[in-house]
């Protein structure tokens, strides 16, 4: 019997028993069948062997091999097995799928679009992985993500696939942070613009009941345990990833860091930039954790439909953590799957630093102090807090916040505000305005929540449009801003009117982002804003 011979009848027996694996999703068997495989081709006689037969078989189980890493997220893996595959066999159409599948899961599209042509070319059956390519490398160099479609569908399903793209911005050093880095605005940009989208390194979800309250607790751990465990897999498989995360800070020694090149975080600049050989330090990892991961916001997560009761959701999202806080910040976070998309909620100049508020923007300054200090551990001193807390009547402003708490009739507390700010303190600039009413949007949204309401403040009152939008000028859009003017329009009975539509509409990108081309979509997304909050 000749060697081609045995090689065939071994590879016809692994093929059986892989089979059977496959059925069962048994991976890392799989793949270990395969390695064992793989060595046999490539040891003793069977290396000395230069047949077409030996090429064959070999490529078709580098091949398996790769298929099964790739089912297990180790796309660097199966990469490595297709090039094992394709300096065997250069035109091997199989080998060039598959390493054109490990490069798109790398989010690799311009390299990854180039196997499946050249699989094309050899007569395989790619053209829907090329139109893939196609469309991410689209999203990836334009920043335009159209989810029109899927919200008219009412966001069933899964949502749709989105590439990683990183906008005008860069990474510097941020004033006023101890040392730390931040991203900043590269150019002018409109409200609404796409600043990064990136998907989680790993995510965690589940249902957090309401009560009891260990009960809650111990859903929490299990989620924090699932996080740790996914982001210690992807970093252990992919050292491009591990070096991202060493990026991030730890919650120490900000100034000693150093301020990364945004190209680092470019999925296809990985070639031209050196990936260092790290170990696995897996309490420096749980330290950078516990400094950057995120929530899904939770309005964003219910308005592109996720259940009330999937709550839960945590993550952590490279880039996106290098973005720090303020209370009147000049960008929202719309997370869609695992995929975060960080969009301008308000116009932002070049060089101004890239902002979130990591607390409530519509809260008192002392509520918002007091959840910084509690869940952050720092004191913000952003030019609205400096404000709110400079200003000489600053002592009226706790008062009336401590009031506006306990009040049966908050609404009072607007109307108490606005002839203040014209006719005792002389408020004429319009973000101060903003600010101010910001502290205040509880009192104001009770004093526009209906029109019994509205007709009995109206004299002590600025329009609803009016305080919203000076709001939002000022600490950027929220949901209930956009909340409060689609109350009123449907009040006025205007809600067709084009000044009412356009008013609304762009209240919607300050609060979604441009994520969706069809005036439907948007409108779509307000009536759902609606209904979150009834």
């Amino acid at each position: 019997m000749t060697m081609e011979t045995r090689l065939e009848e071994e590879a016809q027996r692994v093929r059986c028993s892989a089979t059977e694996l496959l059925l069962l999703e048994q991976w890392e068997e799989y793949i270990g069948l395969y390695t064992r495989f793989i060595s046999l081709c490539e040891s003793g006689d069977a290396a000395g062997e230069d047949s077409r037969t030996l090429r064959r078989i070999l490529c078709g189980a580098l091949c398996n091999r790769a298929e099964a890493r790739l089912r297990l997220g180790d796309s660097a893996g199966a990469a490595g097995d297709c090039d094992r595959a394709l300096d065997l066999d250069p035109s091997h159409p199989r080998a060039r799928v598959c390493k054109g599948k490990a490069l798109l899961s790398q989010d690799r599209y311009s390299a990854a679009g180039d196997c499946f042509r050249s699989a094309i070319k050899a007569s395989s059956d790619s053209p829907g992985l090329l139109d893939r390519c196609v469309k991410l490398e689209a999203q990836s160099k334009t920043g335009i993500f159209d989810l029109s479609h899927w919200i008219l569908d009412g966001c069933h399903g899964d949502p749709p696939e989105l590439a990683e793209f990183v906008g005008p911005v860069e990474i510097r050093r941020a004033e006023g942070s101890g040392g730390g880095r931040g991203l900043f605005a590269t150019r002018n940009v409109e409200a609404g613009t796409t600043l990064v989208a990136t998907k989680a390194v790993a995510t965690g979800r589940g249902i957090l009941p309401e009560s009891p309250a260990m009960a809650g607790e111990t859903a929490r751990l299990v989620l924090w345990k699932d996080l740790v465990e996914r982001l210690l897999e992807a970093a252990g498989k992919c050292g491009r990833t591990l070096e991202l995360i060493y990026q991030l800070s730890g919650g120490e020694g900000e100034g000693e860091l150093p301020v990364p090149d945004i190209r680092r975080f470019l999925p296809e600049a990985e070639q031209p930039l050196q990936v260092q050989a790290r170990a696995l330090d897996v309490d420096r990892i749980l330290k950078i954790l516990d400094v950057n991961c995120m929530t899904d916001d939770a309005a964003a997560a219910e308005v592109l439909g996720k259940k009330k009761m999937m709550a839960a959701g945590v993550g952590l999202w490279l880039l996106a953590s290098l973005v720090n806080h303020s209370c009147c910040p000049n960008a929202r976070r719309l997370h869609v799957g695992d995929h975060l998309l960080v969009h301008a909620s308000r116009d932002i100049k070049a060089g101004e630093e890239i902002t979130f508020s990591y607390v409530d923007a519509l809260a008192p300054l002392g509520k918002r102090r007091t959840a910084l200090a509690a869940t952050w551990g720092f004191r913000c001193g952003c030019r609205r807090c400096e404000f709110e807390e400079a200003a000489p009547y600053g002592g009226e402003l706790r008062e009336k916040a401590a009031a506006m708490a306990a009040a049966a009739a908050p609404a009072a507390v607007a109307a108490w505000l606005e002839e203040a700010m014209g006719k005792r303190w002389g408020v004429k600039d319009r973000e101060k305005k903003g600010f101010l009413r910001a502290s205040f949007w509880g009192a104001y949204a009770a004093a526009y929540a209906s029109e019994r309401e509205a007709n009995k403040w109206a004299r002590r009152l600025t329009a609803e449009e009016e305080a919203a939008e000076s709001v939002a000028e000022a600490v950027g859009g929220d949901g209930r801003l956009l909340e409060v003017l689609v109350a009123g329009a449907k009040r006025r009975r205007r809600t067709e009117s084009p000044r009412d539509q356009e008013r609304l509409l762009k209240m919607a990108r300050r609060v979604y982002g441009k994520v969706a081309k069809k005036k439907a979509a948007f409108r779509t997304l307000i009536a759902k804003a609606l209904l979150l909050n009834s």
